[in-house]
C-alpha cells in the first residue's frame, strides 16, 4: 500500500523541516525554499512561496488541475408561466391528477361520483347547465362514461372521451361549452361544428343536444 509506505519519510521531513528552519530567525524566501528543496523536494517549493504570498504558483511543465465550474439549470418555471394562464396551469394539474386517479380505481361509478362532484363545485348558473346536460347525455347515450377531463365533465367510449362540457369559469369564457372530440362521428359535408355556446337550455336545446350526442356514437342523422 503506497500511502501507509510513504508516510513515514513524509513525517520524517517534516520534522527536520522544522528544526532547520526554528534555528533561523527570519528565514527569507529564498532559504525557505532551499529548506524545502532539501527536505521535501521540489514539490514544496510552490507550496512555500503560496503560504508566504499567498499567490498561486505553477511549476515549468506543470499544469494547474482542472477548476470544476457548477453551473445553475435555468429554471422553466418563468417560462411556463408566461406561456400559459393560471387557468391552463390548473387544467393541466387535473389531468395528471385525473390520470393517476384512474390508474387507482378504473370504476365507472367512483368516475360519475367524481364528474358530480365537480359540476357541485360550478358557479349556479353554469351548474344548473352541466346538471342537465348530464342527465341528457345519460340518457341518450347510456354506453358513454363520465369521467374527468382536464377538470371538465366528459364522456367516453372505450375510454376515449366523445364529448365535454365546459363551464364559463373554467377558463373565463363569455358563455360555456358544449365539445366534441374527434372521435365523435359528427361529420357532415367537408365541414360541421364540434363545439357549441351554450348560454340557456330549452326544450329545443335539450332534443338537439339528445341527436348530436347519439349522432357522435352512432354515427346517424343528427
Amino acid at each position: 500500500m503506497t500511502g501507509v509506505g510513504n508516510a513515514a519519510p513524509a513525517r520524517s521531513a517534516f520534522s527536520a523541516f522544522q528544526r532547520t528552519t526554528a534555528s533561523v530567525a527570519q528565514p527569507s524566501m529564498m532559504v525557505l525554499i532551499a529548506l524545502g528543496m532539501a527536505c521535501f523536494g521540489h514539490r514544496a517549493i510552490g507550496g512555500i512561496i503560496e503560504a508566504q504570498t499567498g499567490k498561486e504558483t505553477r511549476m515549468p511543465g506543470k499544469k494547474s488541475p482542472a477548476k470544476v465550474v457548477l453551473r445553475k439549470r435555468p429554471s422553466t418555471t418563468g417560462k411556463i408561466r408566461a406561456v400559459f394562464s393560471a387557468e391552463e396551469r390548473a387544467a393541466m394539474k387535473d389531468r395528471v391528477q385525473e390520470t393517476k386517479a384512474a390508474a387507482r380505481r378504473g370504476d365507472r361509478a367512483a368516475d360519475e361520483s367524481a364528474v358530480l362532484a365537480k359540476i357541485a363545485q360550478m358557479q349556479e348558473a353554469d351548474r344548473a347547465k352541466a346538471e342537465r346536460l348530464h342527465a341528457i347525455i345519460m340518457a341518450s347515450a347510456p354506453s358513454l362514461a363520465p369521467k374527468l377531463w382536464y377538470g371538465m365533465p366528459a364522456y367516453a367510449k372505450d375510454d376515449k372521451v366523445v364529448c365535454f362540457f365546459q363551464s364559463s369559469q373554467k377558463f373565463k369564457t363569455r358563455y360555456a361549452t358544449i365539445g366534441f372530440s374527434d372521435k365523435a362521428k359528427l361529420d357532415d359535408g367537408k365541414m360541421w361544428p364540434t363545439a357549441f355556446a351554450l348560454v340557456e337550455l330549452s326544450a329545443a336545446e335539450e332534443a338537439r343536444i339528445s341527436a348530436l350526442v347519439q349522432k357522435a356514437i352512432r354515427g346517424t342523422k343528427a
